[in-house]
């Protein structure tokens, strides 16, 4: 039996973790630690979880840890968690700083304790398809990339740059543009950005617009704004359309949904169906720490790095007016 422990419940996805870890039968979550002490044990209570009021003693008991925490407290929970030599998987972005996310890969790295990143839309029904059609040149050479990653404008401490690292380019950056590293097996070199607070007026980025030029000469656009509105029909989307030489291939694993019409509010939503991403991302991580080989499609800390080089170079952008050039580290 895999001993799991969550550290923090401050990201919404921890519910769905929580979800997907229930569904195997080789896993028990032994427990939730959250330096919010309140916010923590009304999760536990929530979801049928022994709280934890210390950490030590948890990381004591688990065989691997998720990391659900806000944006800027990932380091310390990655460093708590390397020493104790446990495995884990940190909530996206990996850091809000490339100085904390270095530290964080050099403590996992001197633990010899392994660093995943939860980007989950890599196990969206049909990526695993696009990926290989792509790479078998069934579109040929890649020219452009057109991505989106829309969502509504989240509560709390998504809104405090302190502890979220950015608005929407930190949070909505990190999914799309991974895909698109993956698909060109090639790094963004540079990013130019128009970055703004337009749809909420939060004080915060909710909308923009990112141009990434990648190192084998491939261009792509992002939109990851926080733009629906509390009337719209669901949370927001994530696709991606290929560009090549030979044809053009689409990503939209949203679509499949149902239109759900009712008399009271709210009157109009998407009741999705299929397979689910998060689901498929737990399993490949538990998969992980009982077998040699990590799953493919497994994001690792330096893949949480790229993300990040490129959430922060637009956001040089946006205060330059030009674009940046990405110096890669590691």
């Amino acid at each position: 039996m895999i001993r799991i422990a969550l550290l923090s419940s401050a990201h919404m996805h921890a519910s769905a973790y929580v979800h997907g870890l229930r569904a195997l039968s080789t896993v028990e979550i032994i427990g939730i630690f959250d330096h919010d002490a309140l916010r923590g044990q009304a999760f536990a209570k929530e979801h049928h979880l022994p709280w934890s009021p210390q950490l030590d003693p948890l990381l004591a008991q688990a065989n691997a840890t998720i990391i659900c925490s806000e944006n800027a407290r990932h380091r310390f929970y990655v460093e708590a968690s390397a020493s104790a030599k446990l495995p884990m998987l940190c909530e996206k972005p990996l850091a809000t700083t490339l100085d904390d996310a270095l530290h964080m890969l050099e403590a996992a790295q001197a633990a010899k304790a392994p660093l995943y990143l939860a980007l989950p839309v890599r196990f969206a029904p049909g990526f695993a398809q696009i990926l290989e059609a792509v790479h078998q040149g069934q579109v040929g050479r890649v020219l452009a990339m057109v991505g989106t990653n829309h969502g509504y404008l989240p509560p709390g401490w998504f809104l405090n740059v302190k502890e979220s690292g950015g608005g929407a380019i930190m949070d909505h950056t990190p999914h799309v543009a991974d895909l698109m590293r993956l698909i060109t097996r090639s790094e963004v070199d540079e990013v130019f950005a128009e970055i703004d607070s337009r749809a909420r007026q939060a004080n915060i980025d909710d909308s923009g617009i990112l141009t990434l030029e990648f190192h084998n000469g491939a261009f792509a656009t992002l939109d990851p704004s926080w733009t629906r509105t509390e009337g719209f029909p669901t949370w927001g989307d994530v696709t991606l359309e290929v560009v090549g030489t030979n044809g053009v291939i689409e990503f939209d694993p949203f679509r499949p949904h149902l239109n759900v019409y009712r008399a009271d509010a709210p009157t109009h939503r998407h009741l999705g169906f299929g397979e689910n991403m998060d689901d498929h991302l737990i399993q490949a991580y538990v998969s992980a720490l009982s077998q040699t080989a990590p799953h493919p499609l497994l994001a690792n800390g330096l893949d949480g790095l790229r993300a990040l080089e490129i959430a922060l170079a637009a956001y040089r952008s946006q205060a330059s007016h030009h674009s940046e050039r990405i110096q890669h580290l590691l």
